[in-house]
């Protein structure tokens, strides 16, 4: 398995304009994905990024922590299915560039395709091991959007592995992920997403908060692990608060553990929203919380995120998806550390 601690694996962050005047000219990563351009050694940029993260969170904690669920609130209405287990009735397709490899330049003479061609072969209904599920292939980048508008709710659903991946990631860590609070236009990231928080789906690392476009924020507490991947931080009950800005040394936060099954084994993902916060569960173990989601408006002035529409991405993994439900809820379970 290929997960959170491998030194190859790319870190989605936004266009490299915005990475430099971070890192300096030492690296930038593209998005989950693509193109690394080395200016200084790896072992140059590894100091910069570590001394950097610790600066963000302190030294790294001398004891492990094991989280769970306290609390669960009772639904306050009745479930809804947010698939019908027959068609794709209730979702909006939307693909990127023909290529993904120009996914993050800047400005890629290429146009999306969006809707523009028939995308029956990239997402639909089909049965995996007896029962009916969503099929995204992966090869194009894009995401079926779910086009319920969502809040104050607890969703629920299931997902594997597919047994194929595409280039630009063959050979990287298959990657998926559930975006919530979905707003914007269609394509406004990178022309393939719209802006959201991504409850991650990547193998090593389902679980992992991101914020999806560069006028979405949110806030957590976290620790530093100098074993992570860069930004080396990590989900933490208690840790120091970070404001997660996309293009920034806090442009995600790696979830607090491994959750996630075996390849070929169906996993399933909870996520509790309640107002501008969130709770990211893997197969019942809690692994983020996120609060005081927003947006930067124009005036620079922070704008309360509390609703939005949910994205299946397809970012270069064959998934499955089944048994997607959402019902209501006015409390959030609380996340406590085992003794």
């Amino acid at each position: 398995m290929i997960g959170r601690h491998d030194q190859s694996r790319l870190s989605p962050v936004e266009p490299p304009a915005l990475v430099g005047s971070l890192l300096g000219k030492q690296i930038v990563h593209a998005c989950k994905a693509l193109i690394v351009v080395l200016i200084l050694p790896a072992a140059a940029l590894a100091q910069s990024s570590i001394d950097q993260a610790r600066a963000i969170a302190g030294n790294p904690p001398s004891t492990s922590q094991r989280s769970i669920l306290a609390d669960l609130p009772r639904p306050t209405g009745k479930a809804t299915a947010l698939f019908d287990g027959r068609s794709l009735t209730g979702w909006q397709p939307w693909l990127g560039y023909a290529d993904p490899a120009v996914t993050y330049r800047a400005n890629p003479a290429e146009k999306p395709i969006g809707t523009r061609r028939t995308l029956s072969g990239d997402f639909a209904v089909r049965q995996m091991d007896g029962a009916p599920a969503i099929w995204i292939k992966g090869q194009t980048w894009g995401s079926l959007v779910q086009l319920a508008d969502l809040r104050d709710d607890h969703l629920r659903l299931q997902y594997k592995w597919g047994a194929k991946t595409w280039p630009p990631r063959v050979g990287q860590p298959p990657n998926n992920g559930l975006l919530y609070h979905t707003h914007g236009a269609p394509g406004e990231v990178f022309g393939t997403w719209q802006p959201s928080v991504e409850f991650e789906i990547m193998k090593g690392s389902t679980g992992m908060a991101v914020t999806v476009g560069a006028s979405v924020r949110a806030r957590t507490t976290v620790a530093f692990d100098p074993s992570l991947i860069a930004p080396h931080l990590w989900f933490r009950v208690g840790g120091r608060q970070i404001d997660m800005v996309n293009g920034t040394a806090t442009w995600n936060v790696e979830a607090a553990t491994d959750a996630e099954r075996p390849i070929g084994q169906w996993n399933m993902l909870d996520l509790y929203v309640l107002g501008d916060r969130a709770i990211h569960v893997v197969n019942g173990v809690p692994v983020a919380e996120v609060r005081d989601l927003a947006t930067i408006a124009p005036d620079g002035t922070r704008q309360p995120l509390t609703h939005g529409h949910i994205q299946l991405q397809s970012e270069g993994a064959e998934t499955w998806f089944r048994a997607i439900t959402v019902e209501p809820i006015r409390t959030l379970p609380r996340v406590v550390v085992a003794r």
